[in-house]
């Protein structure tokens, strides 16, 4: 027998399995001795109340055992001698449509122009400790992208776009813990994520892939609106069925070169404002109105949005327990990101606080025709840069000083490791981004009384959410609108927001390269 039942515990009995065990046999009316096993499929936190609770859905086995479903991995096979399929970036969306394209018989051959992802330490460190910025390798550019080093949040609402758990299983298989195929809000961190994504390479070389790193892509080879091929390091030629263009948000050359080779871009919205850190044990308060929080909750979250003269103001990659890092990916901008580690036990809760921008907002911008979008976000990564001395310490805001416009005489500490100064946000962010974040910020203190705290910092600049460039595809076929064999993919693209929608967008873009190979 199995049977598909829902449970509401405390924190402290759905960290038992007795007691989840126990739990289940009375709401089935069995004896504990008749339940095989109770499989978890769904796991959230309930903070609504006075108390918290864990809200499970779970399918209970008498008289049978759960069997567990078969290894995707499993599914591989050897594409050595297959036909081949050239990818540029190694992040979720790369990485994840050469595994699709294993799956489906084509081999995959990756280029990134950064470093693998344990070599990406080094950089990193670099720019954290003496805000030395690799151009090629750092926060953003490398294996596994941004979200490598940037939390490893697997939570999407893109659930119509893929197989979710199809994306999530093949993480479990390569090293992450169950957990993220139940929990509401999966989270892998920082910390653990390196070690997935070699497994993942590794993964992608034992099938017959090819991984290819500083392998940056300086020109394609086209013949009449059909792309053949890519040249490398501007020496080597790839040819290639076709070509998956899976760079990230931050690829700023990737479109200019599209530009210079006439392949439609087109400049599309994106989103810009601060990173607001708190303490951590402040928003567990605020949350699960308890103070410490219990040992069996994880650290506590919030989402946070609004609407201001016609702009959407929003909380964005929300990281409990998190740090802030330096995520600029050249010398001369400031940009910040955050991140967490699998424990999430940082003393501070950090999440961009951003508002949307429309191209509507940039008509002093529009000399720069497509890349319109992405000057502005330039300017005022730039414009911040140069307020400050030189290296990458951020310019801050106590929160009530940001919103009365006045610069603050100290600052709380901070996870930001290149260090904080007191600036005036309100005169060197763009006008209409802070009046539009001010009005915000005060709405979000109403929605969640004790937000508005002067515990907290305001850092600048949150500006990297998403692309400000589309490269425009076919909505039935994922490939380019104007350019055969070419496929946008990924966040690039302008088309996912995240490690699993990145993810996913990958995976389908690989079948419609599957299918489009065979029609040729």
């Amino acid at each position: 027998m199995r049977k598909i039942i829902e449970l509401k515990l405390l924190p402290k009995e759905a960290a038992n399995e007795s007691c989840i065990k126990r739990k289940a046999a009375e709401i089935c009316r069995l004896e504990l001795s008749a339940i095989e096993d109770v499989h978890i499929l769904k796991r959230s936190i309930d903070a609504r109340g006075g108390q918290p609770y864990v809200r499970i859905l779970a399918e209970v086995y008498s008289g049978e055992s759960y069997t567990g479903e078969p290894a995707l991995l499993s599914n591989l096979k050897d594409v050595s001698d297959c036909p081949q399929v050239l990818i540029i970036g190694a992040g979720p969306a790369g990485y994840f449509a050469a595994m699709e394209l294993i799956e489906l018989g084509i081999k995959p051959i990756v280029f990134d122009r950064g470093k693998d992802v344990r070599s990406r330490r080094k950089d990193l460190r670099a720019i954290q400790q003496y805000g030395e910025v690799n151009p090629d390798s750092n926060y953003c550019f490398g294996e596994g992208g941004a979200g490598t080093y940037s939390d490893g949040k697997l939570y999407t609402r893109s659930h119509k776009r893929g197989d979710i758990y199809k994306a999530l299983k093949l993480f479990v298989e390569l090293g992450a813990k169950s957990d993220i195929l139940v929990d509401a809000h999966p989270h892998i961190g920082s910390n653990k994520l390196p070690n997935i994504i070699a497994n993942l390479r590794e993964t992608i070389l034992h099938h017959g892939g090819e991984v290819h790193f500083g392998s940056r892509i300086t020109d394609f080879v086209l013949h009449e609106k059909k792309i053949l091929g890519v040249i490398v390091n501007g020496r080597e030629e790839f040819r290639g069925d076709a070509v998956i263009l899976a760079t990230g948000h931050s690829a700023r050359d990737m479109y200019y070169l599209l530009q210079s080779r006439n392949i439609k871009i087109e400049a599309k919205p994106f989103a810009l404002g601060v990173r607001i850190e708190h303490p951590q044990a402040l928003i567990d308060k605020l949350q699960y109105r308890q103070s410490p929080r219990d040992e069996h909750l994880p650290a506590s979250s919030y989402k946070l949005v609004c609407q201001v003269g016609g702009r959407g103001v929003f909380s964005f990659c929300m990281c409990p327990g998190g740090l802030v890092v330096p995520a600029a990916t050249a010398p001369g901008e400031i940009v910040v990101n955050g991140m967490s580690m699998s424990r999430r036990d940082s003393a501070f809760a950090n999440s961009g606080t951003v508002v949307q921008v429309e191209l509507e907002d940039l008509h002093q911008f529009d000399n720069h025709g497509v890349f319109k979008a992405l000057a502005f976000q330039k300017m005022v990564e730039q414009s911040v840069f140069n307020f400050g001395d030189g290296s990458q310490k951020a310019p801050a805001q106590r929160l009530p000083d940001f919103i009365q416009g006045k610069t603050s005489s100290s600052l709380p500490s901070t996870s930001y490791i290149p260090g904080i100064y007191s600036a005036p946000l309100h005169e060197i962010l763009p006008r209409f981004i802070y009046e539009k974040l001010k009005t915000g910020v005060q709405e979000f203190g109403q929605m969640m009384r004790g937000y508005y705290t002067g515990e907290a910092n305001v850092i600048a600049t949150e500006s990297r959410t998403s692309s400000p460039i589309r490269i425009p595809r076919n909505k039935e076929t994922l490939m380019h609108v104007e350019v055969e064999g070419i496929f946008p993919c990924g966040e690039g693209a302008g088309y996912a927001g995240g490690i699993i929608s990145a993810a996913m967008d990958g995976q389908n873009v690989a079948r419609a390269v599957t299918r489009f190979m065979k029609m040729e």
